[in-house]
């Protein structure tokens, strides 16, 4: 199960702005009256409301013992729905957003040794891990691609960890070398990875011989997922409303329940960012996000609402 996010909600000042990289700008956020943040952890994510229904999810970087600020990275995505390009546009100093969380469904697990695995802006949570592992005096290494150097964020601060660090722009060298590192299971290691969905796949292929829970990632985008089972309606009772609502195949639990006036909170309604979670108090989910685990989904205690749906007539829900 993903950890809860905190109930914080408020309006933060961009204190600092700074360009990180080619289309990455990078953020510092702080109360306007000063007041310290919540506690996080490295893995974290807080969500920004920007209007108009916009609400995305970045990761933190920063120090977790420096609860005065909370830095992210946002990169310009070409495809932007609005978040980003909203955040490069109007976020400047001075600024307010509203931010929510954090939340956190990417920790950092004890291990003997920790291999990460960055493509592009999915440098960002690492950063913090990284950090972790070498003050807790692991042994870890970093593979870092991107499309060329000057699209890689924080390529300054990684150098001072020598070479702990692969930097391996794609321009230059190619794809990253996966095989050296992941090509034999460690029961020792754990992997950690986070970027585009391609560099995801290619990991989690090679990672399929490793023991089970070796490797984490986090994605930007949902998983793609296998179509069984779309199209069958079901019914979701929500226990604390009160309140039996019908889901019909083209539309989800999260859109079904809010329609019928039951309060539930979300942000990417893609499966990715684990807002939307819910606990489950009877019957089966059909698990579609990218957050759970195989353990959490074997568990079926939780899902995210957002795309999940259910493998039975009826589902109980604690709503």
């Amino acid at each position: 199960m993903s950890a809860p996010p905190t109930s914080y909600e408020q309006s933060l000042v961009v204190a600092e702005r700074a360009q990180a990289a080619d289309e990455t700008i990078s953020l510092t956020l702080r109360h306007p009256e000063g007041e310290v943040l919540p506690d996080w952890q490295p893995g974290a994510h807080v969500e920004l409301l920007l209007g108009n229904g916009l609400t995305r999810a970045y990761s933190l970087y920063g120090d977790p013992a420096d609860r005065t600020d909370w830095r992210i990275a946002v990169l310009r995505t070409p495809d932007s729905r609005g978040g980003s390009a909203c955040v490069h546009d109007k976020l400047h100093p001075g600024v307010r957003v509203a931010v929510r969380g954090p939340r956190n469904n990417f920790p950092l697990r004890p291990a003997r040794r920790y291999l990460f695995v960055a493509g592009g802006i999915g440098i960002t949570p690492l950063l913090p891990m990284i950090a972790a592992a070498e003050t807790a005096g692991a042994p870890w290494h970093l593979l870092y691609g991107g499309r060329s150097r000057a699209s890689m964020a924080f390529t300054g601060q990684l150098a001072s960890y020598g070479p702990k660090v692969t930097i391996h722009p794609q321009d230059e060298y190619g794809l990253l070398g996966l095989a050296a590192h992941l090509g034999e299971p460690d029961p020792d290691t754990l992997v950690y990875c986070c970027g585009p969905e391609p560099l995801l796949a290619a990991v989690e292929e090679r990672c399929r011989a490793w023991p089970a829970g070796a490797l984490q990632t986090e994605r930007f985008t949902a998983k793609a997922q296998d179509a069984q089972g779309v199209g069958t309606a079901f019914e979701v009772v929500c226990a604390g409303s009160g309140v039996t609502v019908q889901v019909p195949p083209e539309q989800s639990v999260l859109s079904a329940v809010r329609a019928a006036g039951i309060a539930a909170p979300f942000s990417c309604a893609e499966g990715i960012c684990g807002t939307c979670e819910t606990e489950v108090l009877e019957g089966e989910p059909d698990h579609r996000d990218s957050v759970l685990s195989p353990a959490d989904r074997a568990a079926g205690e939780t899902m995210m609402i957002c795309v999940s749906r259910a493998r039975g007539p009826r589902l109980v829900l604690d709503l």
